[in-house]
């Protein structure tokens, strides 16, 4: 029988960065966030869980009742010299090209083809185990564990909405992962 590792990803809850449209710094929950992990089903036993090194995926981490181990590689997306701004105050022209071409960080930040290879190599490193995993992390790293999942390519990362405090669920099963749509 092939070994599989289910990985159950969960995407932080809400913060005021996120209701305010402002790029993320180290901010905590709000209590909307707290609100929407009350409201969430248990997520069953892992054999393992971890989390972002960022207040808010540690916060709802705790709140899920995980005792999650701190896993660099599940940071946010470093959004450079953009952390903190309101999405509105950009230039124009900038956020046309972070948004559209996957290789380019006009904020001096990291680029989503990074992000998605650094999500990569995190799952890699998980093909050697078994069981059920959780990960309690950001949207952005949520949408780079789908395309790589699905091996899609970086373009279309801004296409995949992510929700606070969702679920995304991928097996690994001996050769490749899989994305898998459920409750």
């Amino acid at each position: 029988m092939t070994e599989v590792v289910r990985l159950t990803l969960v995407s932080h809850a809400m913060t005021d960065a996120m209701a305010a449209g402002r790029f993320p710094t180290d901010e905590a929950l709000n209590s909307l966030g707290h609100r929407q992990i009350d409201a969430t089903t248990e997520l069953g036993e892992a054999d393992a869980a971890f989390c972002g090194p960022e207040k808010r995926t540690r916060q709802t981490a705790e709140l899920l009742g995980l005792q999650a181990a701190v896993e660099p590689r599940l940071s946010d997306l470093d959004c450079g010299r953009w952390r903190g701004d309101v999405l509105g105050r950009l230039r124009p022209d900038d956020l046309a090209i972070w948004l559209t071409d996957p290789t380019r960080a006009p904020h001096g930040g990291e680029t989503v083809v990074e992000l998605i290879g650094r999500v990569r190599d995190w799952m890699g490193s998980l093909t050697e185990r078994r069981g059920r995993l959780v990960a309690v992390t950001h949207p952005a790293v949520v949408r780079a564990a789908v395309l790589t999942a699905l091996d899609a390519p970086p373009k279309s990362f801004w296409r995949i909405d992510i929700e606070p405090a969702s679920r995304t669920v991928l097996h690994y099963r001996g050769h490749a992962w899989t994305l898998r749509s459920g409750r």
